[in-house]
């Protein structure tokens, strides 16, 4: 076992990869409020250096910390003598990382096609802005690639459009990746963007969509921190930009928004995984999009792809007041997480940001929301924390495939409820 803690550490350092080489994850019960208090004060030391990848909220809401193995005894003791539950997900992240990376290499090759395109792996930036032209070119003028921007470090930001009309038609954005390691939303991506592609003019209900609306993909929203994860820092989350007078990087790009922005549920700390930047939309991948939606002015569903948690959440996260359409907005969620659940029985959660989860300030789907995009809503795809951020890519296909059938909800009913 020592062996392989020292071959890992030495291929971390030789490929630039930071390594999480006895880091666990832990999955803490907090039985009431008191406990779910406690547990906050944990994410207020820094140098624990605990990474919470599901957030305190509410006693029974399970809350997942990825904790570096420097600190695994002092968080366990503080839990154990608080009387908190607690259990182990994940015994060692680095062996997942070791193992992810071997399945990579074993599967990489150049694609001649999007037919031949490995759908069943995880691909870094150029390998899916490649399969992005291999796409246009095998099916233009149905698919189209646009450039709504360029990130902090100067990466392009594309966004594929279907379309089968006129400019300025009705329109449903998607957009994946917003989160850098939530590596299953953008292979999700780029297996939506095939299916959307060959099924026009082969599905019935794909192909009245497109007969009718265009639909805008996002296939990587933060390129700078993807690009991150794939070098340096499979775990990073955030943007890239730098925060004068912090030696801490990068902005939470969904705590960025104009819409609540600053209040509870985000963080004023350039060092936190939820720090909401300096300013609403002082992120350019954030203004990208703002700029691009309220330029177009006929976006009629706005749908962000995360994970994990297997949920599908609708507005509000910055306030407990109830959406104006909130009962049209959870029959319709209902609706998509029963049709998602019918291929594989995955089953998903549903309702408001605040309600089902915890308040978030500044997400994406409050703002357009308030832009009077009623089908607002966001994905949380699997799991429910056994792999977490870290899902093999053997779930890749089916996670696209029982999302696809939700997204489809979700645009038939925007198609056939205009407003």
């Amino acid at each position: 076992m020592r062996r392989l803690l020292i071959l890992s550490v030495l291929l971390g350092a030789v490929f630039g990869h930071e390594d999480f080489v006895g880091h666990q994850v832990l999955r803490i019960s907090a039985a009431d409020e008191a406990q779910v208090q406690l547990v906050k004060e944990l994410e207020d030391l820094e140098h624990l250096q605990l990474d919470f990848w599901r957030a305190p909220a509410r006693p029974g809401f399970p809350i997942d910390i990825r904790v570096p193995f420097f600190s695994i005894q002092a968080v366990k003791i503080f839990l154990e003598a608080h009387g908190i539950g607690y259990e182990t997900m994940i015994k060692d992240v680095q062996e997942l990382l070791d193992e992810e990376r071997e399945q990579m290499v074993a599967a990489r090759a150049q694609a001649r096609s999007t037919d031949t395109f490995n759908y069943a792996t995880y691909h870094d930036l150029e390998e899916i802005y490649g399969f992005i032209d291999q796409l246009v070119a095998e099916y233009s003028p149905l698919v189209e690639k646009m450039q709504i921007g360029n990130s902090y470090e100067g990466r392009p930001i594309y966004v594929v459009k279907f379309s089968t009309g006129q400019d300025s038609r009705p329109a449903i954005w998607i957009d994946a990746g917003i989160h850098s390691r939530e590596w299953i939303t953008q292979a999700s991506g780029v297996w939506f963007a095939k299916k959307i592609a060959q099924d026009y003019g082969q599905d019935e209900a794909l192909t009245n969509i497109l007969d009718n609306m265009d639909i805008f993909l996002e296939i990587v929203t933060n390129p700078d921190g993807f690009v991150y994860t794939h070098t340096t820092n499979r775990l990073w989350r955030k943007t890239r930009s730098l925060t004068p007078g912090s030696a801490c990087a990068g902005v939470d790009p969904n705590r960025n928004w104009d819409a609540g922005f600053g209040l509870s549920g985000a963080s004023s700390n350039p060092c936190s995984e939820t720090y909401h930047g300096k300013s609403a939309n002082s992120e350019v991948e954030v203004k990208s999009i703002v700029d691009f939606v309220v330029g177009h002015g006929n976006i009629r569903a706005f749908i962000s792809i995360h994970s994990y948690s297997q949920l599908l959440l609708y507005p509000y996260g910055y306030k407990a007041e109830p959406a104006p359409d909130q009962e049209e907005l959870d029959q319709l969620a209902k609706s998509a997480v029963t049709a998602l659940a019918s291929l594989y029985g995955t089953k998903f959660e549903y309702g408001s940001i605040i309600e089902t989860i915890y308040e978030a300030s500044g997400s994406s789907i409050d703002w357009s929301y308030n832009q009077s995009i009623k089908y607002s809503f966001t994905f949380e795809l699997r799991d429910t924390g056994y792999y977490g951020f870290l899902l093999p890519a053997s779930q890749i296909i089916p996670t696209a495939q029982e999302t696809w059938l939700g997204l489809l909800t979700i645009m038939e009913h925007t198609v056939n409820n205009p407003y």
